[in-house]
């Protein structure tokens, strides 16, 4: 199905054309359809870009000029572009409940993240707006995505995400709701009904999403809403768990089982600021392996591995999962020879200590199981990488030698604690630049890179098996919107 028809006629130049996918709540749907869409116009011989006003997300990727969500890195890999700052020029990353480190145009702004929310907008907003005009001016269609409701009231007057940006970009837009959570109807004429009488006449049609059986019983409601409203439901989408495409908040599912036999259980600590996960995605679709997200003990209980992700507040999560009494399941894994992997925060978890001389995490002890020391830095370390292992053994020795390339993001200086290795007690290099350590045994392993299961070489040595590419993620998710929207309309929606 993903051959491609007859594209539509180009827009004028300077004139792109303006999709936006709004949604009734987070978690509706937004993101992997407007990736779909991305693809879906890019097959059609189109330039396509992604936008999305403001993000908020821990998952994060580097690309030229700084960060962006990884929701629009993912959406330009599907639109055929090269990711950049513009496409997602406002990015919060959330390091407490109640505080976020604000990103603007790829880099962190100190001044932006002190301000309160509210004061916020019409600071960024000049920003935003010309990062939407110079996408438009250079391409001929661009997806945009909003972010939570249209429909939140109480925010309306300092929007600069959903409405606002749909008025700068003349958008014609999709209203897409979770179906399987109930209430379907009832979200899509309240959202309807919430916003502004102009704004309600950018609507060009609700899609319902995950739903499960027979679409037909969903007569009359489909038809009964657009007397109401006036806005036809374009698209019924199936409920689809293995499309491939890493979730853009919290944590992805994980129900059932690996495909086939079971031959290795990853159990990934799912700590309150948990960053990147997406990079694990790539594990859901190896054969053979389960990726199971921890939060207890109990759920460590088997595993062959045990992974310490990135996060957002190093020194909070480690107080949490010492909480949970996650440290002493970890600390005895470890001591049984079982494999454990620190990844950036993870990594910086793995030491003795945490030292935070500016304010920026949080100072506390590590978990012990590497001789080194982490100090954290005003200064934010952004920047993609490329590295090669060394001479490894134990449980990663099939990494030996394996390039990677991958990227980091963290404040945080690691190196060998400066008393324990005058007493003789070393961390061991496992790549150059103070990237990687490893412990005497090889069973733990501590990374800066974010990025290792995304490499096809290092599942080829960990597994001999080889992922789904994410080309054929992006264009299953093309086939599947093109299956199930209503003839022309995605056609429409640009002409």
């Amino acid at each position: 199905m993903n051959s491609s028809p007859a594209r539509p006629a180009r827009p004028e130049t300077g004139a792109a054309r303006c999709v936006m996918v709004l949604g009734t709540t987070s978690g509706a749907g937004k993101s992997w359809l407007a990736t779909a869409l991305c693809r879906w116009y890019a097959r059609r011989g189109l330039k396509v870009a992604p936008f999305k006003a403001q993000n908020m997300s821990n998952n994060a990727r580097v690309v030229a000029g700084g960060e962006i969500g990884s929701a629009q890195y993912f959406q330009a890999l599907a639109a055929c572009a090269v990711p950049e700052v513009r496409m997602n020029p406002l990015l919060l990353k959330p390091e407490r409940d109640t505080h976020s480190q604000v990103v603007l145009m790829g880099q962190v702004s100190a001044d932006l993240t002190a301000l309160p929310w509210r004061g916020r907008s019409e600071r960024v907003w000049p920003q935003i707006a010309q990062a939407l005009d110079e996408l438009r001016a250079q391409n001929d269609v661009v997806v945009i995505e909003g972010a939570g409701s249209p429909a939140e009231i109480n925010l309306m007057d300092s929007d600069i995400v959903n409405l606002r940006v749909a008025r700068q970009a003349g958008a014609r837009c999709l209203l897409v709701t979770d179906i399987d959570r109930g209430g379907a109807f009832a979200h899509l004429y309240g959202t309807w009904a919430l916003m502004p009488e102009a704004d309600r006449a950018r609507l060009a049609g609700f899609v319902l999403n995950k739903f499960r059986g027979d679409a037909t019983l969903l007569a009359p409601a489909p038809e009964r809403l657009r007397e109401l409203t006036g806005v036809p439901t374009v698209a019924t989408l199936p409920m689809w768990w293995q499309h491939g495409l890493p979730e853009e908040d919290g944590v992805f599912d994980d129900r059932g089982d690996a495909a086939g036999e079971v031959r290795l259980t990853v159990a990934v600590v799912a700590y309150p600021r948990i960053s990147n996960l997406d990079e694990f995605q790539p594990l859901k679709n190896v054969e053979g392996v389960r990726l199971r997200w921890a939060r207890s003990p109990a759920e460590l209980a088997g595993a062959d591995w045990i992974v310490l992700p990135g996060s957002k507040n190093t020194s909070g999560d480690l107080a949490w999962l010492r909480a949970q009494g996650l440290d002493r399941a970890v600390a005895a894994h470890a001591a049984n020879g079982g494999a454990v992997l620190g990844i950036c925060g993870g990594l910086q978890m793995l030491g003795e200590a945490l030292i935070d001389p500016h304010g920026v995490d949080g100072n506390g002890p590590g978990l012990g199981l590497l001789p080194l020391v982490t100090e954290f830095a005003q200064g934010k370390t952004v920047q993609l990488r490329e590295a090669r292992f060394g001479a490894l053994n134990d449980a990663w020795a099939a990494l030996s030698g394996v390039a990677l390339r991958g990227y980091e993001i963290h404040h945080g200086q690691t190196a060998p604690h400066p008393a324990m290795a005058a007493a003789g007690e070393h961390a061991l290099p496992a790549m150059p630049d103070d990237l990687a350590w490893r412990n005497a045994r090889g069973n733990v392993l501590g990374l800066y890179l974010h990025g290792l299961f995304e490499e096809p070489a290092v599942l080829e040595a960990l597994f001999g098996a080889r992922a789904r590419t994410l080309e054929s993620v992006f264009d299953g998710l093309a086939d599947q919107i093109e299956s199930h929207f209503e003839a022309g309309v995605l056609r429409a929606l640009i002409e």
